[in-house]
């Protein structure tokens, strides 16, 4: 190969790598795009802390220990109406009812709650559609005063059926209705006192939450018998949820709404039960006492007489009643 053309290769593959890293250069260029920076988010300055609901509260809910508690809040977000931490005793809340519904997470305002013993306080702890009726109860059969405003009670009468003279009487106690909300004891709203410790005392009166419909069946049972409470484990609302459920009887909501089907069922859980009653008789306890009603003589209607004329034959008058239709 002569020197004319090796100088002839030698410049060509020069020119061939040039234009290689040109094209290199031009496409790595081409395909690199701006990088976004992100411009940094000023923290928010904390304030005091204020009393937010750790539960959802509707309308109704008698306030407890565990519905509130007192978290940080942003210092520009802290309002007059809040419950502030050092500023309030959230312990003499407990006893209060929601006006205004509250989620989970949010402050609870001072126009939400209303205090015992303010005006409109037991309808604002009515459910709507529901009513409240007082029922006289006893120290033994009103669980010794451990019954506060809040819990769940079932309703039990019991009653003596008399037969025939000289026959042993039927001794009953019926479950009457299930799962009734107290609402107050004897005047008593709040489970706490002035000090805003807990007090356990005896009382008569028990107010209850229940349907109109139970409202009659309760008037009616303290005429039949006696009324005594049995206190309801906070476990057998749950219980007697998913049993409604697996029997089809509670409608759930076809949408995928999480705070819509809890709030079905919450209100499934705090619904009064009126159909589901049981009994138990004197021989379920001692087998000396009677299981079956007493035998008592069948009614036989007193005749009453029809109407009468008098008849006289000379000085005799006899008194004849008229028959026939």
């Amino acid at each position: 190969m002569d020197v004319k053309k090796a100088v002839l290769l030698v410049g060509a593959l020069i020119i061939a790598v040039s234009a290689a890293l040109m094209a290199r250069s031009m496409f790595s260029s081409g395909n690199s795009a701006p990088q976004a920076t992100a411009s940094a988010v000023p923290e928010q300055e904390m304030g005091k802390s204020v009393l937010v609901a750790t539960k959802a509260l509707p309308v109704g809910t008698i306030i407890d220990a565990e519905s509130f508690r007192f978290q940080p809040w942003p210092k520009e977000l802290v309002e007059t109406a809040y419950f502030i931490e050092g500023e309030s005793d959230p312990q003499k809340l407990q006893g209060s009812v929601v006006r205004n519904a509250i989620t989970a997470g949010q402050p609870v305002t001072k126009g939400a709650l209303i205090q015992p013993g303010e005006r409109g306080f037991l309808a604002a702890a009515l459910g709507p559609g529901m009513r409240a009726v007082t029922v006289p109860v006893e120290l033994q059969t009103s669980v010794a005063g451990f019954i506060f405003p809040g819990d769940r009670v079932d309703l039990l009468m019991t009653q003596n059926i008399n037969g025939d003279e000289g026959t042993t009487a039927l001794k009953v106690a019926e479950t009457v209705v299930r799962n009734l909300r107290v609402l107050a004891t004897d005047q008593r709203t709040n489970v706490m006192d002035e000090n805003g410790q807990p007090v356990v005392r005896g009382y008569s009166n028990v107010t209850l939450e229940v349907t109109p419909r139970i409202a009659e069946k309760i008037a009616v049972a303290q005429n039949i018998g006696k009324l005594s409470l049995s206190l309801r484990s906070i476990a057998d609302n749950r219980a007697d949820l998913d049993a409604a459920i697996a029997s089809t009887s509670a409608k759930l909501p076809n949408g995928e709404d999480p705070n819509a089907e809890d709030y079905i069922l919450t209100r499934i859980a705090a619904a009064p039960e009126d159909g589901r009653s049981s009994f138990s008789t004197g021989a379920d306890v001692s087998r000396f006492e009677r299981r079956t009603m007493p035998p008592r003589k069948p009614y036989v209607p007193e005749k009453v007489p029809g109407p009468t004329v008098k008849v006289a034959r000379g000085t005799a008058v006899a008194e004849v009643e008229i028959k026939g239709n």
